[in-house]
C-alpha cells in the first residue's frame, strides 16, 4: 500500500517539463511587456522632445524685430504707484529696464513733461504703454490719481488680456480694488521673485502680441 501511494503522488517527468515551460512561457510575456512598457514610455518623452523642438521657433518670438508691434507705442511698461513708493518703482524699473529687451518704461517724475497737466501725462502714458503695472499699497489706495490712472487703464484694455498686471505690497485681499477682482496679482513678497513674475509677464504679452500679428499677416 506504501509504495503505491508513492507511485500516485510522484510527479510524471512530463509533467515537471509542462511546468516549466508553462512558468518560462507565463514569464516571457511580462518580460516583453516590461521591454515594451519601457519603449513606449521612452517613445512619448522622445515625441515630446520632438516636439518642443519643433515648437521652439514659434515660441522663440523676437519681440525686438525692427517690424515688431512692440514699436507701436512709445512704452511696454507704464508704472502706477504712489508717491510713497517711488524708491520701491525706481528699482523696478531699472531692473526691467536693464533686462536684455531693455523695456522701454513709463515712470511719471522722470518722463512726464514738464508745465503738461497732469491729467493729460497719465493718459497719454496709459494710451501709449502696451501694459500697466500697478503697484498697489496702502499709499495707492489712498492716492486718487492712483485710482484715476486705474480706471483708465481698465478703460483701455476693459478685458486685461495680460496688460493690466496689479502687484500687491503690504495690502491685505480683502482691500483689493474691486475693480480688479476678475485679475489675477502678483503678491511681493520676495521682492527679487516680483520683479522677475512682472517681467515675464510683460514679455509674455508682448510675444503674444507678436505672434498674433504675424499670423495675421499670413
Amino acid at each position: 500500500a506504501g509504495w503505491f501511494r508513492r507511485l500516485l503522488h510522484k510527479p510524471k517527468s512530463s509533467s515537471v517539463e509542462s511546468l516549466k515551460s508553462s512558468h518560462s512561457a507565463s514569464s516571457s510575456p511580462s518580460s516583453s511587456s516590461s521591454s515594451s512598457a519601457k519603449s513606449s514610455s521612452s517613445s512619448p518623452g522622445t515625441s515630446l522632445a520632438t516636439s518642443s523642438i519643433s515648437l521652439s521657433p514659434v515660441s522663440a518670438v523676437d519681440i525686438s524685430a525692427s517690424h515688431s508691434p512692440r514699436w507701436d507705442k512709445s512704452y511696454d511698461v507704464c508704472i502706477c504707484h504712489s508717491e510713497g513708493d517711488v524708491e520701491l518703482v525706481s528699482e523696478l524699473v531699472s531692473y526691467l529696464e536693464g533686462q536684455p529687451e531693455s523695456f522701454r518704461c513709463f515712470l511719471q517724475l522722470r518722463d512726464a513733461v514738464a508745465g503738461a497737466a497732469v491729467v493729460t501725462e497719465l493718459c497719454d502714458a496709459v494710451q501709449n504703454s502696451h501694459c500697466w503695472v500697478m503697484l498697489i499699497t496702502p499709499g495707492f489706495l489712498q492716492d486718487p490719481w492712483c485710482r484715476y490712472q486705474m480706471h483708465q487703464a481698465l478703460a483701455e484694455a476693459p478685458m486685461a488680456n495680460g496688460r493690466t498686471i496689479p502687484v500687491l505690497k503690504d495690502v491685505d485681499r480683502k482691500d483689493y480694488p474691486r475693480e480688479l477682482r476678475n485679475i489675477y496679482y502678483i503678491y511681493m513678497a520676495l521682492k527679487e521673485k516680483s520683479f522677475r513674475q512682472i517681467r515675464d509677464t510683460v514679455m509674455r504679452y508682448l510675444q503674444e502680441l507678436c505672434r498674433s500679428s504675424t499670423k495675421s499677416m499670413e
